[in-house]
């Protein structure tokens, strides 16, 4: 192959997708020998190796083999979303750490009932027009990393980390406290069953142990600790994830809110549907025996600057931080967010 052939070809090659090179290109491997003299030899054998291979088989009247190739070749599969918020894929790094729960910042959320109640203690210390304002900015971090897998990452070891925080930044003359943080670790395992019910395919399950708390002392301390098992199921763009968890009584220490379950119930069902970049998530939790609970819509658009995505959040109902376990609102948040539930 004369020297000006060689570099049309290798510059062909170059600019093919990776896929499509290696499988209809020949010589595609010879891309990575960095010597020159050595790469071209490579492009020699594997051109005419190719040629030969051509000649033998083609029958009179039959298309090319390379095209044959290139038109019947399947398409890549998209892979489905719990594989790749799970690290199911078998190309996966074994260990690392990415984005878990919504990573939001809501610059503003308005409320139709502040919780004031457990703070009352603390407001007769102050001046008497110390209070709350019904509109706050709140954020959420949240990220997960994978310790351990297997080989063919069916099984992981995971931690996890969550932290939400309600912000009175728009109440200067009390100097814009934080109004309440939570703090939830998690250590659990997962697993992909990859089982079909009923037209969804059952693709996650998880199990393990968190702690939740506001880090605060009394009189406003609130904590609990659990184990939960979630299940996740998909089919297509939507996916469902149903966690049920079992509370772990403290023994050693006094318990801030003995009554917890009553409002935040036994477990809680999460659906997310995904269309043309946007994600719609509706969220509904509560204990069946008290008729108490909670429910969460959320918008999360395309991107719209990098990685970020315009979001909105709609909540009713009891917990949506842990002191307000037991106190009924309706919340709306306007904002920005990095992801979605998966």
């Amino acid at each position: 192959m004369r020297p000006g052939v060689r570099f049309a070809f290798a510059l062909i090659v170059a600019a093919a997708p990776g896929e499509w090179a290696a499988a209809t290109v020949p010589g595609a491997e010879c891309l990575s020998i960095p010597e020159q003299s050595a790469r071209l030899a490579c492009f020699d054998r594997a051109v005419g190796e190719a040629a030969r291979s051509a000649t033998a088989t083609e029958a009179p009247g039959e298309a090319p083999r390379e095209a044959q190739v290139a038109t019947t070749a399947p398409a890549t599969a998209t892979p489905s979303m719990i594989d790749a918020a799970w690290g199911f894929l078998p190309d996966s790094r074994k260990a690392y750490v990415r984005l878990y729960q919504p990573n939001y910042l809501l610059l503003a959320r308005y409320t139709t009932d502040v919780n004031r109640e457990p703070y009352e203690p603390l407001f007769d210390a102050f001046a008497e027009n110390y209070d709350f304002e019904d509109l706050e900015a709140a954020f959420q971090i949240s990220f997960k990393g994978r310790l351990a897998t297997t080989d063919d990452r069916r099984w992981g070891l995971w931690f996890a980390y969550t932290q939400q925080s309600q912000w009175q930044v728009y109440s200067d003359d009390i100097s814009r406290p934080f109004r309440e943080t939570n703090y939830m670790p998690e250590l659990f395992g997962s697993f992909r069953p990859g089982v079909d019910l009923g037209g969804f395919k059952f693709n996650v399950l998880n199990f393990g142990y968190n702690h939740q708390s506001n880090g605060r002392a009394d009189p406003i301390s609130r904590s609990w600790d659990r184990v939960f098992v979630e299940g996740g199921f998909e089919k297509q763009d939507l996916a469902l994830m149903v966690r049920a968890w079992a509370r772990i009584k403290p023994a050693d220490y006094e318990d801030d809110n003995p009554d917890i379950m009553d409002y935040m119930g036994h477990g809680q069902v999460t659906a997310l549907y995904r269309w043309q970049g946007n994600s719609f998530a509706l969220m509904g939790r509560g204990n069946l025996s008290t008729g108490k609970g909670a429910g969460q819509f959320s918008w999360t658009s395309r991107p719209i600057l990098g990685p970020m995505r315009a979001y909105v959040q709609l909540f009713s109902g009891y917990g949506e931080s842990m002191i307000d376990y037991d106190w009924n609102q309706t919340t709306i948040g306007l904002g920005v967010a990095l992801n979605d539930q998966l």
